[in-house]
């Protein structure tokens, strides 16, 4: 008996049994199959890097080496990750419906998910395998229409993403370090006119992890069944309207909830975290150059106490800026600076705080199709302090060398 090479292909990797196909008929089974799979796309990438920190510490308690998804790479050659995306994204139908998966693999993945453990082929005992997001797409033909994601996905606020290829520096910023990066839950999309859209969702918890629940109290149990985590977003599309700035975005999100702190440890909310951005990306006279802004305030950083001291919890004030000059369609230059601050807070009573800046300029040029090259230098230094001889991050890492200096290499293939 002949069969298709879709059924092969299932069945070898469980996802069929060939007994099952050898029961069906044979005509329906086939149409069936290639109808369910006929617009489903694969697609991904392959993120390389180098790294040299130019000044830091022997012990790892540099700046340097706690930017974001930078811990263990430094002064060497690295493979940061691979992405694979199998999705169907949905039609033009009332009732349309799809999914997307996306599947991590590598040092980057490692601690992705916290729900996600192995002592095999892992870092510090997190396995570098993750889900990213994988969640079904449904279309209720309200209005407009709304459209609904409900499994794991990214969070919807934020100027830069995890995919480094997505984002204008290859190293992710202060402000993408303190913000959430995914939920477990149900997210509603709706466009009230074609400028704006709003977002709203219902998550077990801000904090990552597939299927983690809030866990406040000391015994680690469930607090409630139903204390869960709320977010939303808004974004306006500038129209045709507003001439050279017409297609320049603002950005509105907030996400409340559950961040893993622990009943007792300082936290001045039941182990929650406060989540509030504001962005804009805006076109400029000139068509080859644009630019960006960002803020981050995120209160009660963690949910619980971020630094000795007990009952002191923190707050973060994130500002960033960014431009970008694109000078021929490879060669563009990509510019970022970001102010922080690091506030202790108990109850009323202000503890202190530090304060800091980071600079990125990256020059991409992509000579080679479907591949992303870029060099980057970043300076990051703690301006001041509160603890002598150590400054407190916007992650509330401690961290001694108070200023680095780095210099960044950062192939992706994107297939």
């Amino acid at each position: 008996m002949k069969f298709n090479k879709w059924t092969l292909g299932l069945a070898a990797v469980g996802a069929v049994s060939m007994a099952s196909a050898v029961r069906a008929d044979d005509a329906p089974k086939m149409s069936a199959l290639n109808t369910a799979l006929s617009n489903t796309t694969i697609s991904g990438y392959v993120s390389t890097s180098v790294n040299w920190l130019v000044n830091h510490t022997d012990d790892g308690d540099s700046v340097g080496e706690k930017i974001p998804l930078q811990a263990g790479k430094a002064d060497g050659f690295n493979l940061d990750v691979v992405k694979l995306v199998i999705a169907k994204p949905e039609d033009q139908t009332e009732w349309a419906s799809g999914y997307e998966v996306d599947l991590l693999f590598g040092p980057d993945a490692a601690g992705y998910n916290n729900s996600v453990s192995s002592n095999t082929g892992s870092q510090n005992g997190q396995s570098e395998v993750a889900i990213q997001q994988a969640f079904v797409t449904l279309r209720t033909p309200v209005g407009s229409g709304i459209d609904w994601k409900i499994g794991v996905w990214n969070t919807v606020i934020g100027y830069e993403s995890f995919d480094a290829g997505s984002n204008p520096n290859y190293t992710r910023s202060w402000g993408w370090a303190v913000e959430p990066t995914e939920h477990t839950g149900i997210l509603a999309s709706y466009n009230i006119t074609s400028a704006l859209a709003v977002s709203a969702g219902v998550a077990n918890t801000l904090e990552a992890g597939i299927n983690v629940r809030n866990t406040y109290n000391n015994t680690g149990e469930t607090t409630s069944s139903w204390d869960k985590t709320f977010l939303g977003s808004a974004t306006y599309t500038a129209p045709s309207t507003w001439g050279w700035a017409s297609g320049s975005a603002f950005y509105a999100g907030m996400v409340y909830g559950f961040a893993g702190g622990q009943e007792g440890a300082g936290g001045s909310q039941g182990g929650n975290q406060q989540n509030y951005y504001l962005g804009t990306t805006l076109n400029s006279p000139w068509s080859k150059l644009t630019f960006g802004g960002s803020f981050d305030y995120v209160q009660n950083l963690g949910g619980t106490t971020a630094i000795a001291g007990g009952g002191v919890h923190l707050n973060d004030y994130v500002f960033g800026l960014y431009s970008t000059y694109k000078a021929t369609d490879k060669l563009s230059f990509n510019t970022r600076g970001e102010y922080w601050e690091v506030d202790g807070q108990s109850g009323s009573s202000y503890k202190g705080g530090d304060a800091g800046i980071e600079l990125s300029e990256d020059l991409e040029y992509d000579l080679w199709a479907n591949v992303q090259s870029r060099i980057e230098v970043r300076y990051d230094k703690a301006t001041s302090s509160v603890i002598p001889g150590e400054s407190v991050l916007p992650t509330g890492a401690l961290v001694s060398e108070a200023a680095t200096l780095g210099i960044y290499a950062n192939i992706i293939y994107k297939f």
